[in-house]
């Protein structure tokens, strides 16, 4: 989301998202239905079974936009309510669901993390971009109850950067959050990153340019019990773009250059081992000195 009014929910393009275990360990993709009941015959749209050679049209309880509409599945009822604006309540009831496990599959994947990497592609305004569980944020006060009701009081946002960039990698470049992690210990809640970008052009010896950006960070941590009841736990990045921009260009030095810097090393060298000899001369004579003066006494 940006302030332009751009938003893009759901993105799945150049996006890899990965379940892993508490461990980190990739889990393997399973059939959807595992553990679900089994129904031979799906409920159809007009309230019966379905019938030998009938096309399957399953209801989408009362969210139809027109009388053609199916709902064949469970994320198409989803869809549905969404487009409705309708909040989805006893989903045991929604044959769709029941027949898909998707309790089951809520109830098996607790205690579970996830991996996600790959780019996107924004605005130059400031904007912010989330992870946070759910379909979508577009209703955010209907959808998310209802997928986090098992798990909303106790959902756990730990989580690890692996790294996070903005634009093409040049030598040099440090992104404060490569690494940065985050332990869940206190109660539910918002982990929020506040980031400045710099707009930055790097043109390296042989003249390629490379235009990219850097930024600085903070971070905030929200208590969900201390802020609007409709928000929601998620690690949440808000970025902007800075005013300046910064400009980096390898250069050789020329041949005058150099040599004036080996002279200052050469003078350096000889003004420091002057200073050495002079501490260790003068240390000698008020030594012999004193040595002189016992000696008449």
């Amino acid at each position: 989301m940006d302030i332009s009014g751009e938003q893009h929910l759901d993105i799945k393009h150049d996006i890899i998202k990965k379940r892993i275990n508490a461990h980190g360990d990739v889990i393997e993709s399973r059939p959807d239905g595992i553990g679900a009941p089994k129904i031979e015959r799906p409920l159809q749209r007009h309230g019966g079974r379905l019938e030998h050679h009938e096309t399957y049209c399953g209801s989408c309880f009362g969210a139809e936009q027109s009388d053609d509409d199916c709902c064949n599945s469970c994320e198409d009822v989803h869809e549905a309510y969404r487009r409705k604006g309708w909040a989805m309540t006893n989903m045991d009831l929604i044959d769709q669901c029941k027949r898909e496990g998707f309790f089951q599959r809520i109830k098996d994947e607790d205690g579970e993390g996830c991996n996600i990497h790959g780019s996107l592609e924004v605005n130059r305004v400031a904007g912010n971009f989330h992870f946070a569980p759910g379909k979508s944020l577009h209703h955010t006060n209907i959808f998310l109850d209802d997928l986090l009701a098992f798990q909303k009081d106790s959902y756990n946002i730990s989580h690890r950067i692996n790294g996070l960039s903005f634009g093409e990698y040049f030598p040099g470049v440090v992104n404060p959050l490569d690494g940065a992690q985050w332990i869940h210990e206190t109660s539910n809640g918002m982990y929020q990153y506040f980031i400045k970008v710099v707009p930055t052009i790097y043109t390296d010896i042989r003249g390629r340019t490379v235009h990219s950006n850097q930024y600085s960070v903070t971070k905030h941590f929200k208590n969900l019990e201390f802020i609007h009841p409709n928000s929601h736990p998620g690690v949440f990045f808000f970025y902007d773009f800075s005013p300046i921009k910064v400009t980096f260009k390898e250069e050789h030095i020329s041949f005058l250059h150099f040599i004036t810097n080996i002279c200052a090393v050469i003078g350096g060298i000889f003004t420091v081992a002057g200073i050495i000899d002079s501490f260790i001369y003068h240390g000698q004579r008020k030594m012999k000195k004193k040595m002189e003066i016992g000696k008449f006494r």
